[in-house]
């Protein structure tokens, strides 16, 4: 027994100097090999992580997204309800944003320590950016107390949520800020590395006008609540080029090239990384846009998506009711008849689908119509293979070139100077003053941004005597144009189309609601975490007819921008 407690003395003794050791070293050993410590971490290597943060969620809304979906530039074959049903009853997450919030804060505070202008305005227009997506899409946020968590008081941890007028107004201080930080000639900056910018290549100047254009679409979002406010600011902008550069061509625009050297890095679900195809197969064209495009006709249609592979025509030529003859598929009028077979047609395909008409699409180009029916789209147009997530040999697919990893096209485009040049249309419309230019020249202007984008600007002058393109005046026509040309820029539309209702979209019966949706839920792991605060902020918005038994976080509930 005697030396059983000697030999605990001694590995006693062993621990505590094993102990006092390692605590010596704790410090030294506790460090990330691989990391970087954020108290001296250099601004450069922040920059892109918070860039690609803001643009890859971005072009995920717009380019297949829900939003995508319900603005009806597609529709998918599989795994998209959100976009053909309005199935807009799952919280949406928001800690991605909040994620690229911390990392933005982290840029600006690193920034003013060492100096770093340049980086400095470059972190306030990705926090502008982000607050204003997060205040567009839920409403009410948090934004005074949202990133304090290393305060330690109450509202810190439990951040209080701000109403929409506050944050608005606060991200286009924020902008105002920017501005300033990056008016300076490139040469004036300390630390600047082209290749850790990956949108501007270091440019202050072209980050300027981001900051500039960005502050315009602001103001034009709040130009229904707060009118004196919105054209104070737009005419300010306007009225002083030199002090608020803008957008004056296409390649100011803010959009981000992808590499394309794997899936991380690619544009969203290419071939290349998909042996499948299935990610790209399962996003077709809506009906919604190519109505409009096949109107007009717009020359942007062969750019974004690909004829049908097997056209569907009308015909007696053959004895068989339904017969691929040399890769075209013929129906006879007496086939159809007996399947309550209709054609499609633009005007009346809606009363079709609530009688139960089977609807068949005969165009070269064809997309499948929003809430035509309940589920997904695979059995649409007589699809000879219905499979959810498939392709359809009668659906307009996507273009070839969206199956790469990169290109010069495949760009996410955060804003683009056709979007500038609508908005200051709009702006003239309602009569304020936007420098030399009127709302023609603006509306024009935007249209000849947007064929020039898309290579096809050469037909402009064809494109813009079209009827319904030619210039009327009406906001209408602005408001379409400006759909049409923020294509992969969906999420813009969905909130131009809450501020306007334009453009006056046709949807089928059988959504989800009967309604479009009008903002996303709250995340329920923020609800869980910060209840009291959410309550509140959720007793602000106005519900709908269509919000049922959502409660007031519904989709379908009004934010303040639209009360």
């Amino acid at each position: 027994m005697k030396f059983m407690k000697t030999l605990n003395k001694i590995f006693l003794i062993l621990a505590v100097i094993a102990f006092v050791s390692c605590d010596e070293h704790l410090t030294e050993l506790n460090v990330n090999p691989n990391g970087v410590d954020p108290s001296v971490v250099n601004p450069n290597l922040i920059m892109p992580t918070i860039i690609v943060g803001i643009a890859d969620h971005y072009l995920d809304d717009n380019y297949q997204g829900d939003q995508a979906g319900v603005m009806q530039y597609i529709q998918k074959s599989g795994w998209g309800a959100g976009g053909y049903d309005y199935e807009w009853t799952t919280a949406k997450g928001w800690s991605g944003r909040y994620n690229v919030l911390r990392n933005a804060n982290h840029l600006i505070s690193r920034s003013e320590q060492m100096g770093m202008e340049f980086h400095q305005g470059v972190g306030y227009v990705v926090r502008a950016w982000t607050f204003g997506y997060i205040a567009d899409s839920w409403g009410p946020a948090p934004y005074t107390y949202a990133l304090n968590a290393t305060g330690g008081d109450q509202t810190d941890y439990f951040p209080p949520y701000d109403d929409e007028e506050t944050i608005y107004r606060g991200i286009i201080e924020e902008l105002k800020n920017a501005n300033t930080l990056l008016s300076k000639p490139r040469g004036q900056y300390e630390g600047i590395s082209a290749s850790a910018d990956v949108l501007y290549n270091g440019d202050p100047a072209l980050w300027r006008k981001f900051a500039n254009s960005l502050m315009l679409r602001y103001y034009m979002r709040l130009s229904d609540k707060l009118p004196t406010f919105a054209q104070n600011g737009i005419e300010e902008i306007m009225g002083n080029p030199s002090q608020f550069p803008i957008f004056t061509s296409n390649s100011d625009e803010a959009a981000m090239n992808y590499v394309g050297a794997s899936r991380e890095n690619s544009w969203p679900v290419s071939v290349a990384f998909d042996a499948s195809r299935s990610g790209f197969e399962r996003i077709q064209m809506c009906a919604g846009i190519r109505d409009a495009l096949q109107e007009h006709n717009d020359p942007r249609m062969a750019v974004w998506f690909n004829p049908v592979r097997v056209q569907i025509q009308v015909s007696e030529d053959y004895p068989e009711g339904d017969v691929v003859v040399d890769g075209v598929r013929y129906l006879r009028p007496d086939h159809m008849a007996a399947n309550n077979m209709v054609v499609y047609n633009p005007d009346t395909w809606v009363d079709d689908a609530i009688a139960n008409r089977v609807i068949v699409d005969t165009n070269v180009f064809v997309g499948a119509p929003i809430a035509y029916t309940r589920g997904d789209i695979a059995n649409w147009n007589l699809n000879p293979a219905p499979i959810q997530g498939g392709a359809n040999p009668h659906n307009s697919a996507l273009a070839d070139m969206f199956q790469g990893p990169a290109g010069e096209l495949l760009q996410a485009r955060l804003i683009t100077y056709a979007e500038v040049s609508f908005i200051l249309a709009e702006a003239a419309q309602k009569g304020w003053n936007v420098g030399g230019g009127t709302q023609q020249q603006w509306y024009e202007n935007g249209i000849q941004a947007s064929l020039d984008y898309w290579q096809v600007g050469g037909q402009y002058d064809d494109y813009i005597a079209e009827p319904g393109v030619a210039y009327d005046g009406s906001l209408e026509q602005i408001m379409e144009q400006k759909w049409i040309a923020n294509f992969n820029v969906a999420h813009e539309s969905w909130l131009d189309w809450r501020r306007t209702g334009l453009p006056d979209l046709t949807v089928g019966p059988n959504g989800a609601r009967q309604a479009m949706p009008l903002r996303f839920q709250y995340p329920t792991d923020e609800i869980s975490r910060n209840f009291q605060n959410w309550q509140a902020a959720s007793s602000t918005l106005v519900q709908t007819a269509f919000t049922a038994g959502d409660g007031d976080d519904s989709a379908w509930s009004r934010v303040w921008l639209i009360q």
